[in-house]
């Protein structure tokens, strides 16, 4: 796997922000092509853990390799939906350090033809982050029904042509399965309007359909109120996005649970917990200009930290 190159965005500024320390346990929960997690291993060794998740095997043969010498290091070939499962049942009763979530699909999968996560080159429907999983971008584009395709592209992809090129889909797959990228993007070419625009035609609704395909919003949200139960006093959780749905997931948990009080507005008394979280990023840290310079996907990605209190 020495063509597995992922770069690690934002790598300084969101493990300064764990405030790594030895004899504390971290998660990276999207290990990836291991950026992160090695920068928090030579933080932290020899005294500290580090557990590190992901579903896509790729990236943990590569990472696995380049992380061989560190002793600390737990790798996990599991999504980062199940860390709290994966700590019930050994036993760690909580993540004393902090986590990191690097949210999105990695350079290698983007880029990898046979993944089909690309419009830009021809390959099978596909956009599965779990290779073992079974439910894929075909199954989407030539099973759903058309409002079905339209919610998803209007939800996830805020596509503005989401029923022309649903309509268009339908039509399509009545002659014969859509079965490639390229195929899909062909028909969104033939089903939208041509307009000046900076972002391809395409961007939106392979967007949408990788969402769906993988549950990413859901499994970030049960995700992030599943951690914040686990951290101990003064962990920290770190989490960088790279679209607007995930950020405003992110927002909200964040003000949500450092918030002081979450009641309605005409409820006279107040019996709101105590807030878990408190801010360390009253506003989104964002790439600086030399990063996105050496690399452009990173001018959309958003970083949101807090620190767990009142355990």
């Amino acid at each position: 796997m020495s063509d597995f190159k992922h770069y690690p965005v934002m790598l300084n500024e969101a493990v300064d922000m764990l405030n790594c320390r030895e004899g504390l346990l971290y998660i990276d929960a999207t290990l990836g092509g291991g950026g992160y997690s090695k920068r928090i291993l030579d933080k932290i060794s020899p005294s500290g853990r580090l557990i590190s998740f992901d579903v896509d095997k790729a990236a943990i043969e590569h990472s696995s390799n380049v992380l061989k010498d560190y002793k600390n290091l737990t790798i996990v070939n599991d999504s980062y939906t199940n860390i709290k499962k994966y700590l019930e049942e050994n036993n760690i009763s909580e993540i004393t350090g902090g986590i990191v979530f690097d949210l999105g699909a990695s350079t290698p999968q983007l880029t990898d033809a046979e993944r089909g996560f690309s419009f830009m080159k021809d390959a099978k429907l596909d956009m599965r982050f779990n290779q073992e999983q079974d439910f894929s971008a075909y199954d989407v584009v030539n099973s759903y029904r058309e409002d079905e395709l339209v919610r998803i592209f209007s939800e996830y992809g805020e596509e503005r042509f989401s029923k022309r090129i649903a309509k268009m889909i339908i039509d399509k797959r009545k002659t014969a399965p859509v079965k490639t990228t390229q195929e899909l993007v062909n028909i969104i070419l033939e089903a939208t309007p041509k307009i000046k625009s900076k972002i391809h035609p395409a961007t939106r609704v392979f967007q949408a359909i990788r969402i769906e395909v993988n549950g990413e919003l859901k499994n970030i949200e049960n995700t992030l109120n599943d951690v914040v139960t686990l951290l101990a006093n003064n962990a920290i959780i770190v989490v960088v996005t790279f679209h607007s749905l995930e950020d405003r997931i992110v927002k909200n948990f964040m003000r949500y649970h450092s918030n002081r009080c979450n009641c309605e507005p005409n409820k006279m008394i107040c019996d709101c917990p105590k807030p878990r979280l408190e801010l360390m990023t009253k506003k989104p840290l964002t790439a600086s200009d030399l990063e996105i310079r050496e690399n452009p996907p990173s001018r959309s990605a958003k970083l949101r930290a807090g620190r767990r209190i009142n355990k």
